[in-house]
């Protein structure tokens, strides 16, 4: 879990820095207390040094033996006779007359013993003549440091625990949204496409996340309601033609006819046929599209005239005078040619169903898109459906029931595909749509 690592971070992080404080006081603790034996010890040494005299070249002493200190204080060496020496274990004693010997100042310690020796050498006339050497017992300061590293450990502890619970809540806490959002996530089914997290108006990181994924099941959930019903309203379409085909084919089956009603049974079925071909063919170009964007380019002008020659028989059949103006010069959309077409056609199908006279088509090239404009002389568009007429099996008020009513749809959605887009347009004076393709 998250909160876990994070936690574990934060533990590691801490510990390492509470190590560094520990290991720091204890170290700069440790030279502190080397630092103070010493001054210490040459506070001492320079005191006996007070009560030290020379005599004939021999170091002489007024201060008494001491033998009953139960801790050594100071030896005075004359060369290599101890003058004075207090009560102390051998081991001690012996390392005290060797440092004796020493003509500049030095510190010894006996590890044995705890205890700490300074040496300060005497000169006479320029020649060593001895020295004084005094002890210290090192046991309250080793006593102070053993003291003070394990108080620092079991602070470090104490810190460390409370950390660990104040982290531990903390994550807990700042969490908490994404522990509710998992586990409403995890109940829902793929219908519950209604479902949102509702944290709430967006405070911190968290919140916005969920107001974030909040506004992106909703599109998600727009999405899917426009394919469902995309997809339902495809499925009755489709239902329309196959049975006209079926039931075209029934009636011409049960008796025997004249080879003419035949021929007209073939060219209704044909008909439908046709349509169901170009239905299918749209919504298979728009899949294989999503699944793999195609790269190529097309000639605008082509595109149109090719598009107005598979509609030539509707055109003229109305007696429809149609005019494509051709660019100055040549422009490409970002398409392939067949794809193109397939975008074009239904609007220009519909300029053509429903113009009086004249079907109008220019193209302009304009911020790195290719605009088609297709007008034409019939009613037109009223204000209201402009977006309507683009929605699944949706027919304008002039429709008079002709039509599928998926044609601007299926256009649309093709156009879509591509980062492009069909616009209707209310104009008084007839029929006016705009489709934009990216430029080539």
């Amino acid at each position: 879990m998250i909160q876990r690592r994070l936690l574990l971070i934060v533990l590691a992080a801490v510990a390492a820095a509470i190590l560094a404080l520990v290991t720091g006081f204890n170290i700069i603790l440790s030279h502190t207390l080397d630092s103070n034996s010493r001054s210490v010890l040459r506070a001492r040494a320079a005191d006996e040094l007070e009560l030290v005299s020379v005599n004939n070249g021999r170091l002489v002493t007024a201060h008494p033996p001491d033998t009953t200190s139960a801790e050594p204080t100071a030896w005075v060496i004359s060369g290599k006779h101890v003058v004075d020496r207090p009560r102390a274990r051998p081991a001690v004693d012996a390392a005290a007359v060797e440092l004796g010997q020493m003509k500049r100042p030095s510190f010894s310690d006996v590890a044995s013993d705890d205890i700490r020796l300074f040496s300060h050498p005497v000169f006479s006339n320029g020649k060593h003549i001895g020295a004084v050497v005094v002890a210290l017992s090192l046991t309250p300061y080793e006593s102070t440091k053993t003291t003070a590293l394990v108080a620092s450990l079991i602070f470090a502890g104490v810190v460390l625990a409370l950390v660990a619970i104040a982290a531990r809540w903390l994550l807990s806490s700042a969490l908490h949204p994404v522990a509710r959002m998992t586990s409403q996530a995890a109940t829902w089914s793929e219908r519950d496409i209604d479902r949102r997290f509702s944290l709430g108006e967006p405070r911190d990181e968290l919140t916005q996340l969920a107001a974030t994924l909040d506004a992106l099941l909703d599109r998600v959930a727009t999405s899917l309601r426009h394919e469902q019903r995309f997809s339902a309203e495809v499925s009755h379409e489709l239902r329309t033609p196959l049975a006209r085909v079926i039931a075209e084919t029934e009636l011409a089956l049960r008796r025997e006819r004249e080879p003419e009603e035949y021929r007209q049974s073939l060219e209704i079925v044909h008909g439908n046929a046709v349509h169901l071909a170009r239905i299918v063919d749209a919504l298979v170009a728009a899949a294989q599209h999503d699944a793999m964007p195609m790269r190529a380019t097309a000639d605008a002008y082509e595109v149109v005239t090719e598009v107005a020659a598979a509609c030539a028989g509707l055109s003229e059949g109305r007696g429809l005078d149609v005019d494509i103006v051709q660019p100055e010069r040549p422009l490409r959309v970002g398409v392939e040619q067949d794809f193109a077409e397939r975008i074009l056609q239904p609007v220009f199908e519909n300029a053509c169903r429903y113009g009086r006279s004249n079907v109008a088509v220019t193209i302009e090239r304009d911020d790195g898109v290719v605009r088609f404009s297709i007008a034409d002389d019939g009613d037109g568009v009223e204000a209201d459906e402009v977006d309507r007429i683009f929605e699944p099996g949706v027919r304008g008020r002039t429709a008079n029931g002709t039509g599928s009513g998926l044609g601007l749809s299926l256009a649309r959605r093709l156009a879509s595909s591509v980062a492009g887009d069909i616009e209707a347009q209310a104009d008084p004076s007839g029929g006016r749509f705009v489709v934009r393709l990216p430029a080539g």
